[in-house]
């Protein structure tokens, strides 16, 4: 693995840190307060091939690799971890599984639309009693001629009041558990599709998270995503892409907050100079700036071998989110901590970051899950 950016992904880079900065940085502190997030960003994105960064361009994508994916996450997340988020969830979470384990048709249909930033997607797979547990998923589909009948609940659903079209993991065999599971591309507009409510959350709050209710909602035949009884295997391994989606926001949230402590250090006066003379506020930063580069490198690693075609790549997914997460909770609150009482006044943005912050220990699998399956793969070798 070559740790220097090539001229691909430093393009990339330079575009996406532009972008972040001009188009997604004056809209971010409005967006937080108003729990809005500017649909126009996608298109914007899209035309940019941010909406689809490693999915081929024959399907509307960008052509790039998956360690451009995760530096175009961690550029928008450093100024907006919603916009950041959005971008994931839609790339990770429901343009991958389409481009894995999708027909060609599945894919000129709904990928090229999302890929390209027409619409957004979502993943719908956490219920109110399958979080961890995944293989509890409830929500039921019954074949009935030639559709899909779909019935149940989804909830906590990054882009769900948003999206266009969802891949959505039910049970097609209650009796077979987990390996009773499939997974379906259902479109927004297909009745009995619902967006029952949107959450109001500490952090992320741009980002729309939502609960789905699928009533005798009916798609066709042909909208099942992969082979009956591979919903489990597609969810999981969703998951690890998405991880390394989760790291790379959490790596930009993390160094957000320390650009954000470092300008402020330069410029707060205080005993006659400026706090960036003390050891104590150095310090502060020499443990962030060292922290977020090796957050930043796992995550590089982990997105290298999903580029590699590595058949397994969970265990350092799950390292590299474990880390960065946690590395995101410190950067954060050192960073309102370098600010002082203007830390915790939303006249600064660090206080934005450190709410933000919080969500990347929890979604595609929280720290406690990381460990488990950082701990298996370990006692399993």
């Amino acid at each position: 693995m070559n740790f220097e950016l090539d001229d691909v992904q430093t393009l990339v880079r330079d575009t996406a840190r532009r972008f972040a900065q001009e188009e997604v940085a004056p809209l971010a502190a409005e967006m937080d307060k108003t729990a809005t997030f500017r649909m126009e960003l996608v298109k914007q994105m899209g035309e940019l091939g941010f909406m689809g960064v490693a999915i081929p361009e024959q399907y509307g994508g960008g052509g790039m690799d998956y360690r451009c994916y995760s530096i175009v996450v961690e550029e928008l997340s450093a100024v907006c971890a919603s916009t950041g988020v959005v971008v994931s969830a839609h790339s990770s979470l429901c343009c991958d599984p389409i481009y894995r384990f999708g027909t060609e048709e599945q894919k000129k249909k709904y990928l090229v639309p999302l890929a390209s930033g027409q619409m957004l997607g979502c993943l719908g797979l956490t219920e109110p009693q399958a979080g961890t547990d995944a293989g509890a998923v409830r929500t039921t589909a019954v074949l009935d001629g030639d559709e899909w009948v779909l019935n149940g609940t989804k909830i906590f659903i990054t882009n769900g009041g948003q999206a266009g079209v969802a891949v959505v993991i039910a049970s097609t065999d209650r009796s077979a558990k987990h390996r009773g599971l499939s997974a379906f591309i259902v479109p927004a507009d297909a009745p009995g599709y619902k967006v029952a409510k949107e959450e109001h959350k500490l952090g992320i709050r741009a980002s729309s998270t939502a609960e789905l209710v699928f009533e005798d909602c009916r798609i066709p035949k042909e909208n099942l995503l992969g082979r009956p009884g591979e919903g489990f295997k597609i969810a999981m391994q969703t998951l690890d892409g998405g991880r390394i989606g989760i790291a790379s926001q959490a790596v930009g949230i993390a160094r957000g907050a320390m650009e954000q402590a470092i300008a402020y250090a330069k410029e707060r006066q205080q005993f006659g100079q400026p706090i960036a003379n003390f050891q104590a506020i150095q310090w502060k930063l020499a443990d962030m700036a060292t922290e977020i580069d090796a957050a930043r490198l796992l995550t590089w690693r982990a997105a290298w071998m999903k580029d590699q075609g590595f058949k397994n790549y969970s265990r350092e997914a799950a390292m590299a989110k474990l880390f960065a997460s946690d590395v995101a909770m410190k950067a954060t609150r050192e960073a309102v901590q370098v600010f002082g009482g203007y830390g915790y006044i939303d006249e600064y943005p660090v206080e934005r970051y450190y709410r933000d912050a919080k969500i990347t220990e929890i979604y595609e699998g929280t720290s406690e899950v990381q460990r488990m399956v950082i701990s298996r793969a370990l006692l399993r070798d």
